[in-house]
């Protein structure tokens, strides 16, 4: 498939299914034709730093090269010297941003025309609209009912078209393949495509300019697209560097995943880290962590809004539940980092101000 030039390739994304996943293709060469195969019968192509390199080009100049700061008081309960990589503070609010850059600068002008939709909580879904208005790209979001109203604003306030269905991610995913086959529409993966995780690897490329020694990276986990970028660009460019992903308990997919020993995909999801309760692990995301990262830990709720306390009130920075997951983490005391230089990503600030009394009141 990667040998293929770019107007003829299928656009990939994960299909919800009764049993296990499947790969929904929808061609551009067939007026949107939709192919259902098993997942099992899908090459599944690996990731590079040349393709996150090449993301970086295109996008470097579009996105904000966000600060790396030093956590000082944070760090010392653990006995770390930590930094935050502070991706709260790009457009949109996100890291979401990059990838979907990525991905909208390589559709072909038929993808252009029909234009593009996707499923999300919020953050992929403002991202993708932010993306498409500036490309001049029709743009159709689908996110559960409960998603964040914030979230649901921004993405109308970018230009998409917002679609609320369902209770959870999983319905949403449902009705999202219903409406591209419906107006032929291509699907942009939240996380699940190469475009989008090499968008989001130049997370990586950012911080290992920003910071010359560090021993370990510390990753939220949704779906994977982020640690997944993050991932190949970290262990190719400094192998020593351990990688370490964070999941919550209410929708832990990748680490299920990682003990089943091939992608899940879960019945339900229930987090206020809405930004990390996909359902299901990505077949292009799983082989990644499986490859390069070295442990996936879970954390309660409780864990995570703590950190989102302690991120506000000690080091000055708004992160959602998502966004605070990776220094709940190193908090937490479930990752060996005493001695360590760390990095912990704030994937994202994009709050309701309901959340942020609830945190600010514990």
């Amino acid at each position: 498939m990667n040998n293929t030039p770019r107007q003829e390739r299928v656009n990939r994304t994960m299909l919800l299914g009764r049993g296990s996943l499947a790969i929904l293709l929808i061609d551009a060469r067939a007026g949107g034709r939709v192919t259902t195969f098993p997942a099992n019968s899908i090459t599944v192509t690996m990731l590079t730093l040349p393709a996150i390199e090449s993301a970086r080009r295109r996008i470097g100049d579009r996105v904000h090269k966000t600060p790396l700061l030093s956590a000082t008081r944070l760090g010392a309960r653990v006995g770390a010297t930590l930094f935050h990589k502070c991706e709260s503070l790009q457009k949109t609010g996100s890291f979401k941003v990059r990838g979907a850059l990525n991905r909208v600068a390589q559709l072909d002008a038929g993808a252009r025309a029909r234009g593009v939709i996707t499923v999300s909580a919020g953050n992929h879904a403002q991202a993708l609209a932010w993306a498409a208005r500036d490309a001049g790209v029709r743009c159709t979001v689908v996110m559960p009912e409960a998603a964040s109203r914030a979230k649901v604003d921004a993405s109308r306030g970018y230009g998409a078209e917002v679609v609320l269905h369902g209770a959870s991610s999983i319905q949403a995913f449902a009705r999202a393949h219903e409406l591209a086959e419906e107006r032929s529409l291509t699907i942009v993966h939240p996380f699940d495509d190469d475009e989008i995780m090499a968008g989001q690897g130049t997370v990586a490329l950012e911080i290992l300019e920003q910071l010359d020694d560090f021993d370990d990276i510390v990753v939220p986990i949704g779906g994977g697209g982020l640690i997944g970028g993050i991932a190949v660009a970290i262990r190719e460019r400094r192998p020593k560097v351990r990688v370490y992903g964070v999941e919550p308990t209410g929708a832990a997919v990748m680490r299920e995943s990682l003990d089943a020993g091939h992608p899940v995909r879960l019945e339900s999801v229930k987090t206020i880290a809405d930004g990390l309760a996909a359902p299901m692990a990505g077949d292009f995301t799983y082989p990644i962590v499986t490859r390069y990262v070295d442990d996936v830990v879970v954390l309660t709720d409780d864990e995570i809004m703590d950190a989102m306390r302690d991120l506000l009130l000690s080091a000055k920075l708004l992160a959602e539940g998502g966004g605070a997951a990776a220094t709940a983490a190193v908090l937490s005391g479930k990752l060996p980092v005493a001695g360590r230089r760390v990095v912990a990503v704030v994937s994202g600030g994009n709050v309701d101000a309901s959340r942020i009394q609830e945190v600010l009141s514990r």
